[in-house]
């Protein structure tokens, strides 16, 4: 999403992605997009003040450049909650990881650098291959003790700042979807979801989403192309923004049950980004502190005269195809290459967080919105770096893989939270 006209670099104001930070894929791809709707907001008061001030120069052996900004030697003491969170649930997750960079060599590298930055970032995942092989020595097994003395033992806590010294960042969420679908048109399922079409590449923008509905052109370089059909419009842009999604494929037999199958990103038309948030905003449905998905889905309910106007305002059009999925536990594939874990997976901007670091994250539960924001309760908990998305730009800056299931929808949809950021990397 664009900003509404906000510096990112300002030291009071920072860009304000609100729910829903990712379109076109899970991240499997390396090529998402943008978010709904994105604002500015003032930064948090207390003891983040003091932080945010430009910081002296440090020692070298204590900081650790990176594309975005840097990071700075901590103490397990200055992680909030480090105590409470049951680490051994993020286990699984890492030795995914460690599977992965111990047997793909080419994962090893480091990300490459912004324009901005320096020619190498500093955090360099080939440190990991002791830490990782001592990781898999202790093996599928290990219960919450072994794993904590793993943590503080091997590791050390590394706190993640901006380049201007801000420790303060933002944690949206992500999830996938479980959508009813056919595999050819019905009466009830009208709304298709189309694998890529031929000659579609990343240098020629294709036909915007106006177009693919409307003109016999582009509906005929499509036709044949339908992987599946939905029955609501509104799940179909949810797919188009999470990229994918498990579909319960009905055999049009009432006596048989539906087969799940999962649809992934496989590419998109080329066309520029346009947040249908921000343009309902600018219709004055709700106020950009409301801005999230089940406000958007609420409004479409009480409008559904208006639902293809409001598609209408973003050209871009994502494609689809099917992914295996073999054991239906596991989450989608992530940028690294290995399956997410629900709510122990991250997406990160990965010119300041390198794929396969643990990360101690400090934020709050979402919640709905109400006039007067009530308590909050602590998110606080030990996950890892395993996807990306273009939308997650930014050194303290995550998306929150949810997984999927009852109410996880409305969960990543609210998620739009204060954060902070320890890389947890080897001694």
């Amino acid at each position: 999403m664009a900003p509404l006209h906000c510096n990112p670099r300002s030291p009071v104001q920072h860009p304000r992605p609100l729910p829903w930070a990712r379109i076109g894929g899970l991240a499997g791809t390396g090529a998402l997009v943008a978010a709904l709707v994105t604002g500015c907001s003032t930064a948090p008061t207390g003891p983040s003040e003091t932080s945010r001030a430009r910081l002296p120069d440090l020692d070298a052996a204590m900081t650790k450049t990176t594309g975005r900004g840097r990071w700075v030697r901590g103490m397990w003491s200055e992680l909030p909650g480090w105590g409470s969170d049951e680490v051994v649930q993020a286990w699984p997750a890492l030795l995914k990881s460690c599977q992965r960079l111990l047997s793909a060599p080419s994962g090893l590298r480091a990300a490459p650098a912004s324009n901005t930055g320096p020619s190498t970032p500093s955090p360099d995942m080939r440190e990991w291959i002791p830490a990782c092989r001592a990781a898999w020595d202790l093996g599928p097994q290990a219960d919450e003790i072994g794993v904590r003395m793993f943590l503080t033992e091997r590791l050390a806590p590394w706190r993640i700042e901006a380049a201007d010294g801000s420790v303060d960042g933002k944690l949206t969420g992500y999830f996938e979807p479980i959508l009813e679908a056919s595999r050819t048109r019905t009466a009830r399922f009208l709304y298709p979801l189309y694998a890529p079409p031929a000659g579609l590449t990343r240098q020629q923008p294709w036909f915007s989403r106006q177009d693919i509905e409307a003109l016999p052109q582009a509906q005929a370089q499509l036709a044949g192309r339908e992987i599946a059909w939905l029955a609501d419009p509104m799940d179909a842009l949810m797919l188009h923004i999470q990229g994918s999604g498990r579909l319960l494929i009905s055999s049009g037999q009432p006596q048989k049950a539906p087969t799940m199958v999962r649809v992934a990103f496989a590419g998109h038309n080329g066309q520029p980004y346009r947040s249908v948030g921000k343009w309902l905003v600018e219709q004055g449905a709700f106020t950009v502190d409301r801005a999230n998905w089940p406000a958007i889905r609420a409004w479409a309910r009480a409008h559904p005269e208006r639902v293809s106007e409001m598609l209408a305002v973003n050209p871009r059009y994502v494609f689809f195809r099917d992914e295996s999925m073999a054991d239906p536990q596991a989450g989608a594939l992530g940028a690294q290459g290995v399956p997410l874990t629900p709510q122990r997976s991250i997406a990160v901007d990965r010119e300041s967080v390198p794929y396969g670091t643990p990360v101690w994250l400090s934020s709050t539960e979402p919640t709905a919105w109400t006039p007067k924001p009530g308590t909050t309760r602590p998110l606080q908990r030990l996950v890892v770096a395993q996807d990306t998305g273009s939308a997650i730009v930014g050194a303290v800056r995550a998306d929150y893989y949810w997984g999927w299931g009852d109410g996880i929808e409305e969960r990543a949809g609210r998620t739009n939270q204060p954060l902070r950021m320890w890389a947890l990397w080897p001694r």
